[in-house]
């Protein structure tokens, strides 16, 4: 809209000229509208103050003393001329420095940082930092950054409350990735919009109707990125998953989302299936024959990647020689090969509520490695001569050929542990789970610390509608494996550490764990504090022994889920690494994962450094096997958080149908807007916000993990048992949302019961 800025120019009141009406609307003859007027004057406000600034390029000045040199405290405020200083920060011609200064900045002299951002929820991103304090990005300073891309960054001031800098996204260079999951919705005729599941993505897309593929409205779809030019990007359809909010489509959604193929690439099922299923003589007398010896493998029941067999026979000298056979998948992957090329690539299998995505074809995860009963079966095996207390006497190490003479389940080898069930293996089972306890008892006096977090499984419908959620129970019969299969871990590392020179080992694929955060376990022990536990610290060599007491002091508590959280939040992660320190966990010097190849990509890296090193062969690159274990932890993580996020959903889906039912619970989470309740029950855990507490103004108090009643003093503080109403539940976002009914009991009254 043009509007004449002459003074006496004369506009037209014909009638019959009604573009010159809408010109004139809101105008008074002669006059420039107040927008424009403004807009001038803001243009002509950072030309003075630039111009000032420019001309003093290596000085800095306050705000006052810009308003007196320029001018301007005529017509602006202090505050109104700070708020434009700020904004002219943001647009990086100007910086701000300490004291309230304000200097030019040219833009030679703006520092610039390249590296990965992070978008939170709220839509506010951070530059990452390997050193210091990240980098804020305001969300209107994230440009067309995507959470996880590469970007370059200009810092653009140093906030005056946190003392920490802030920048904004000058360029995007390198994408995280480029196809993202969610659903597509139809606005106008043929105008199609996709909103991604990822609540860290805070754009929409747009998909012209060209590029929808055959994608209906409300359909679950992947899309591409395919340009960012505009307001918004615009992407294609990849792929329809189906209806959203159907379990098949949000299944499928979940695992594409976080990277992993369902499905095998054909040429790698074809070189699966041209694999033969023959055993040799020539491979035969190549292994230590183990078939005559008593073995059985236990697993869940839904199991079918059976990777570990146990076998048990006494000696002549009293002692027992137990056998720890895990299955040989470097006999049949060989390295390089298509097969290999993809399970490096998943890394790991992935556990979803329903389904598992196995590492390898199924093939070889189901039927050739997979330990089987009544099959002669390749494996790669650790061999002890133990006592009944555990003490080991010797070991070997190396291929064999075994025979499982029973498949047993976990509940089922439970059975015959307690003498519920007769079984011909009953005297197997009891030696080794004498064993096994005295290996638990040794390990935890050496410093191993038991977090034994509550675990959920679903029952479904023919619908796949969750129907009841189930608390894993953690048997004896579980316990058993885990400790022979820890045993062998720890003591295949050990050898391979020790075999030659202490101070100069061969490279070689650890599983380490740092010691943890002074700072988080101080933050535990104010929290274990709340609930009334001590938790001494002072001495590091003892923090296993103080964290062990606190975890078996709140066993059986409706507090224990919630500490057991916290204390594994304040522990570092467990990773992969050629460089050993030892793993501060379970109390190991060395340790790694040798007994899961058909699930684990680094153990199948193990079998194969322990195969070379047993022929004295040192061919491994130390460079790539640290990128390796890199990637593997990678994974790791991420499979993890698909797992989380399909138990997050069948959670919030479980719930769907009980808007208005009451739940028992405690606060597990304490934030300034509300808090989180995980349900007594089914471990569901949903938010109440704050402005649903009616009964009073409450107020956020980090330091005391709670929330306070402003007129009443309540209290609503992490570990109260609370009574809670289901009020909403959002499937799309994975959301539960209920409503405060009563307190049922606080942490001070369990206080003063102790």
């Amino acid at each position: 809209m043009k509007i004449s800025m002459k003074k006496n120019h004369k506009k037209t009141t014909s009638n019959q000229n009604k573009n010159a009406q809408k010109r004139r609307r809101k105008t008074k003859k002669g006059s420039t509208p107040k927008h424009l007027q403004r807009q001038q004057k803001e243009k002509e406000n950072k030309r003075i103050i630039l111009g000032f600034l420019s001309s003093h390029k290596n000085d800095a000045f306050t705000c006052k003393e810009i308003a007196a040199q320029t001018g301007l405290w005529h017509n602006m405020s202090n505050n109104k001329l700070r708020a434009f200083l700020d904004r002219l920060t943001q647009e990086g011609k100007v910086e701000y420095l300490d004291k309230g200064k304000y200097r030019y900045l040219p833009a030679a002299r703006a520092q610039t940082l390249t590296g990965q951002v992070e978008v939170t929820r709220s839509g506010m991103g951070f530059l990452l930092m390997e050193e210091g304090d990240d980098i804020i990005i305001p969300p209107n300073a994230l440009g067309k950054a995507l959470n996880g891309d590469t970007v370059k960054v200009r810092i653009l001031r140093k906030r005056k409350k946190e003392g920490r800098k802030e920048g904004k996204v000058l360029e995007v260079v390198k994408r995280a990735r480029t196809e993202f999951v969610g659903t597509i919705e139809e606005g106008l005729p043929g105008r199609f919009f996709f909103t991604p599941d990822d609540n860290q993505i805070k754009t929409d897309f747009r998909i012209s109707k060209s590029k929808v593929n055959g994608a209906k409205d409300g359909d679950k779809v992947l899309v591409r990125l395919l340009k960012w030019e505009g307001r918004i990007p615009e992407a294609e359809v990849v792929e329809v998953l189906g209806k959203s909010g159907t379990h098949q489509a949000e299944m499928h959604a979940i695992l594409l989302k976080y990277g992993f193929q369902p499905a095998f690439p054909e040429a790698v099922e074809r070189e699966a299936a041209s694999i033969s299923e023959e055993i040799s003589k020539k491979e035969i007398a190549k292994r230590r024959d183990m078939r005559q010896v008593p073995t059985f493998t236990i697993d869940p029941e839904d199991a079918k990647d059976f990777d570990d067999a146990l076998s048990l026979r006494p000696l002549e000298n009293g002692h027992y020689e137990v056998g720890i056979h895990i299955a040989d998948v470097s006999y049949y992957v060989k390295k390089g090969s298509l097969i290999d090329q993809e399970g490096y690539k998943r890394a790991t299998s992935v556990y979803l509520v329903d389904r598992t995505v196995p590492m390898l074809p199924e093939k070889l995860s189901n039927r050739l490695c997979s330990l089987r009963p009544n099959e002669d079966k390749l494996t790669f095996s650790a061999i002890f001569e133990l006592d009944l207390q555990g003490k080991i006497y010797k070991q070997w190490f190396g291929r064999t050929l075994i025979h499982s003479d029973y498949r047993f389940h976990y509940a089922e080898a439970q059975q015959v542990i307690d003498g519920k069930l007769k079984h011909p293996m009953k005297q197997q089972l009891l030696l080794l789970n004498q064993m096994a306890k005295n290996l638990r008892s040794h390990r935890m006096g050496t410093g191993s610390i038991e977090f034994e977090t509550d675990e959920v499984r679903f029952e479904l419908d023919e619908n796949d509608k969750p129907v009841r959620v189930i608390k894993k129970e953690r048997l004896d019969a579980h316990k058993l494996i885990e400790d022979f299969m820890l045993l062998a871990n720890r003591r295949v590392a050990e050898f391979v550490a020790t075999m030659f020179d202490k101070d100069m080992p061969p490279p070689f694929v650890y599983r380490i764990h740092d010691k943890p955060d002074p700072e988080k376990l101080a933050k535990l022990s104010v929290f274990a504090a709340h609930f009334g536990y001590k938790l001494k610290l002072d001495d590091v060599d003892y923090t296993a022994e103080q964290l062990n007491r606190l975890l078996l002091d709140v066993q059986g508590k409706p507090e224990q889920n919630v500490i057991e959280s916290i204390a594994i939040r304040s522990m570092a992660k467990a990773i992969y690494s050629i460089h050993n320190i030892g793993h501060f966990g379970l109390g190991f010097r060395y340790y790694t994962h040798f007994t899961s190849p058909i699930r684990r990509y680094p153990d199948l890296m193990v079998h194969r450094l322990v195969e070379q090193y047993l022929h004295k062969s040192f061919k491994a690159n130390p460079v790539l096997l640290e990128e390796a274990c890199q990637h593997c932890s990678r994974m790791e993580r991420t499979a993890t958080e698909a797992e989380r996020a399909s138990i997050k959903y069948k959670q919030v889906e479980f719930l769907q149908d009980k808007i208005g039912q009451q739940f028992e619970g405690i606060i597990s989470g304490v934030i300034e807007n509300g808090f989180f309740v995980e349900l007594a029950d089914n471990l569901c855990e949903g938010y109440v916000p704050v402005h649903s507490l009616n009964d009073d103004y409450y107020t956020f108090e980090a330091e005391n993990y709670c929330l306070r009643g402003k007129d009443t003093g309540n209290i609503l503080q992490l570990g109260d048992k609370v009574l809670v109403e289901v009020a909403e539940t959002n499937l799309q976002k994975r959301q539960i949302e209920f409503i405060l009914i009563q307190r049922l009991e606080t942490k001070a009254a369990k206080r003063a019961a102790r």
